[in-house]
């Protein structure tokens, strides 16, 4: 039982990223015209309405699941992506889960953009409820494109294959990531234009689709000679140019942090470190599906795009830990032989692909919710916080004596270790 206890509490911050935390400020750049003249005066405006007792990342927990309500409502609905195709044989999506769709994601929208601001209103701002944010913003990187594709379905015309919808998920993925690593770098969140877009155009689209229907979705716009281009195609392209605009401005933001030496000045190898793991498994995630025996894609793209986006989130919140405590990044990630040993189990008995894929995704998605759950109480214990609540653990006189007794006991471990080498 003790085995077990310890387990499920296990500690994954390092004292030094402990350490690291109790240094953090917070800095960030926000140049959004949309976010700055109309969305950051209306979170002021309603912010006001919220009672004090209201925890911030409280507000970000429920915001997240509005998300993710979502999720569970398409996937119960259009588990396959065929259900707005418009296919013989297909059962559409009944008209109010669009509705709820719009209504969840705006309210989403909304929470993670005055969860901030109610912690500076009450005094409770801190890295705590900053890494709770980035850690959830990073799961809904999987679950935005992927509750969109449900609008046009994967239809053979006026739509595209679940491949390139895939594409369009890494394309997602790494802006969110490269975004986090510009920080790692330069130690200034420059936040990217793309969230607010996206955002507005998903509750846009979910309104359109409740009040018009997923038909209207299907017709092709005219181009002349060129022919003639689906809606389809149309939204992989926005999707794809408004993750990727954001690229040119990271690398230049990164290169004006050596030249003007402001930012953490590493090394070419240490500066591309956190890339690694990113790098592996998007490879490996690229590769599975070109030698899947069994067309994995098309058989069941939604498992592909919840494992992917579960491990890319898994992955950026170990970054987003590493910049903001200003430690060093992992390079390797300890799920990496799964992946691999799955994939070429699959390619030598194809009959175990789907089994191995399901069985990927719950251990994944289990292990990062592990994960997630431990760095959060660690956090708050090392604050002296209540996640959920504006309260303190315990007084903050038996908090100084339980820091006090913590540092004496790193004090005593170091001082065998040096004992022990001295030997």
């Amino acid at each position: 039982m003790q085995r077990i206890w310890r387990l499920l509490h296990w500690r994954y911050l390092t004292r030094e990223q402990i350490k690291g935390f109790d240094n953090y400020k917070y800095s960030a750049i926000d140049t959004s015209p949309l976010s700055q003249h109309v969305m950051h005066p209306f979170w002021d405006w309603l912010v006001k309405f919220f009672p004090r007792w209201f925890a911030p990342n409280l507000m970000t927990f429920l915001g997240f699941l509005f998300s993710v309500m979502n999720l569970v409502l398409l996937s119960y609905y259009d588990w396959n992506f065929e259900a707005s195709s418009g296919e013989e044989g297909t059962t559409p999506i009944p008209k109010w889960v669009w509705l709820s769709a719009a209504i969840n994601i705006f309210v989403a929208y909304t929470l993670d953009g005055i969860d901030g601001k109610q912690a500076r209103r009450i005094g409770l701002s801190g890295p705590l409820g900053e890494l709770f944010d980035h850690g959830l913003d990073s799961y809904t990187a999987m679950i935005i494109p992927t509750c969109l594709y449900s609008i046009f379905g994967r239809s053979r015309v006026y739509s595209v294959r679940p491949m390139r919808m895939y594409y369009v998920c890494l394309t997602v993925y790494f802006n969110f990531f490269v975004s986090h690593w510009e920080k790692y770098n330069t130690g200034i969140l420059y936040l990217p234009w793309g969230y607010d877009l996206s955002m507005w155009g998903s509750t846009a689209m979910y309104m359109f689709t409740w009040w018009a229907g997923f038909e209207r979705w299907k017709f092709e716009l005219p181009l002349g000679s060129l022919g003639t281009l689906p809606l389809g195609n149309v939204m992989e392209a926005v999707l794809h140019v408004s993750a990727m605009a954001n690229l040119p401005l990271v690398i230049l933001n990164v290169y004006n942090s050596y030249a003007q030496r402001t930012g953490r000045l590493l090394s070419a190898w240490e500066a591309l470190r956190p890339m690694w793991p990113f790098v592996t498994y998007f490879v490996l995630l690229l590769v599975w599906p070109f030698l899947s025996p069994n067309d994995i894609m098309e058989r069941d793209p939604r498992a592909m795009f919840m494992l992917s986006g579960t491990i890319f989130s898994n992955v950026s919140c170990r970054l987003i830990v590493s910049q903001m405590s200003v430690t060093r990044c992992e390079a390797w990630h300890w799920q990496t032989p799964m992946f691999v040993m799955s994939l070429l189990a699959s390619l030598w008995l194809p009959s175990l692909e789907r089994p191995l894929l399901y069985t990927l995704l719950i251990v994944t998605t289990l292990t990062h919710w592990h994960y997630g759950a431990s760095v959060v109480n660690q956090m708050c214990e090392h604050f002296n916080r209540v996640c959920f609540t504006v309260h303190k653990r315990v007084t903050h006189l038996e908090w100084q004596q339980q820091e006090q007794q913590k540092s004496l006991q790193d004090h005593h471990t170091e001082q065998s270790g040096t004992t022990v080498k001295q030997d």
